[in-house]
């Protein structure tokens, strides 16, 4: 069954919080030892956004670039694939990488390369963006913490402070923190604060080397049309499935054409298929009289044509795939590493 949209929309998110009376605190907790000097010209570096599943990693990717190139879900473990953002501030051009979260759980094919996305973007970066939730530490954090390679300099980024009530206790936790890596700074804050994004800006911006920059000044991202049309329509997926559709299902663009138009600027015609592992899951995305199917599609119509500044023509249709997270040679033929 498939769904087919065609009508124009926008939509986006945003938030606040608060990060004044954390400054006591924070000159109390920081650690030793001086940041990078800063020196004259271009300067260019990659800086890997890394953590466990859930932890607002994707937000804080989409708040720096300054536009939606990461999906984001209450659903856990929803960036499947190293995404590449790009934001040039001055003389200087971010290049974040956002990440899977590290799976700890289920040795899947698709797990697997869940996880070897990860080390690969670590591997090889100028700065790590350590993100955790403000005031937690889980055995999940821990181990993600444990790949990190010495010599790399790393921010812990104490992510969600808006949800911490008793701000008091946030110093404790740092100094505990403090010993548990040699992180080269602390910041807590909020990535749905505008504040607080400018500020990640200016400490991010001193451990990156002086070099030309590598895109183009209004570049965003180096990821595809044809990806970012794949990665839509798995967020609205599970944002109207939630936790009833297994995190395995995913999204395969079977065709992404962009064609004349006298109506239009520009025109595409996108067919995607939704892939899942049982027909009770197809049943589930479909809904009743194909309603849910018809919700997603709407929704990531509306999202493309923000993003491509296109008219979008989009079919969905939904499959069963049974087992596949399990098989290799199909993990990467729905384009997994």
């Amino acid at each position: 069954m498939n769904a087919t949209e065609t009508v124009a929309g926008s939509a986006d998110d945003s938030g606040a919080s608060g990060q004044n009376d954390l400054e006591a605190m924070l000159a109390a907790a920081r650690p030793g030892g001086d940041a990078p000097a800063e020196a004259s010209g271009q300067r260019c570096g990659l800086i890997a956004i890394v953590g466990k599943p859930n932890v607002g990693k994707s937000t804080l990717m989409n708040a720096l670039v300054g536009q939606k190139i990461s999906i984001t879900s209450r659903k856990a473990q929803t960036t499947r694939h190293r995404i590449t953002g790009i934001r040039t501030r001055g003389a200087t051009q971010f290049v974040f990488v956002d990440t899977p979260g590290f799976q700890t759980r289920h040795s899947t094919a698709l797990n697997k390369s869940l996880n070897k996305t990860v080390m690969g973007a670590i591997g090889d970066v100028d700065l790590i963006l350590f993100v955790v939730e403000a005031g937690s530490f889980t055995l999940a954090d821990a181990k993600v913490l444990s790949l990190f390679k010495p010599g790399i300099p790393t921010l812990l980024i104490a992510n969600k402070l808006d949800t911490v009530h008793r701000r008091a206790e946030i110093a404790p936790w740092l100094r505990d923190m403090q010993g548990r890596h040699p992180f080269a700074e602390f910041v807590p804050m909020s990535a749905k604060n505008k504040g607080d994004i400018e500020r990640l800006y200016g400490i991010c911006e001193k451990y990156l080397p002086e070099q030309p920059w590598w895109y183009a000044e209004d570049e965003l991202t180096d990821r595809s049309e044809k990806f970012l049309a794949s990665e839509t329509v798995r967020e609205k997926l599970f944002r109207f499935t939630g936790d009833e559709l297994p995190y395995t299902s995913t999204v395969v663009i079977d065709k992404f054409d962009e064609e004349k138009s006298k109506q239009h600027k520009r025109f595409i015609r996108i067919a995607a298929t939704i892939v899942v592992e049982r027909d009770g899951h197809k049943a589930m995305v479909i809904g009743e009289k194909g309603e849910r199917l018809k919700r997603i599609s709407t929704e990531a119509r509306q999202e493309l044509e923000k993003l491509m500044d296109a008219k979008v023509f989009l079919e969905v249709w939904v499959k069963v795939r049974s087992g596949w997270a399990d098989d290799e040679a199909r993990v990467r033929s729905f384009g997994y590493e």
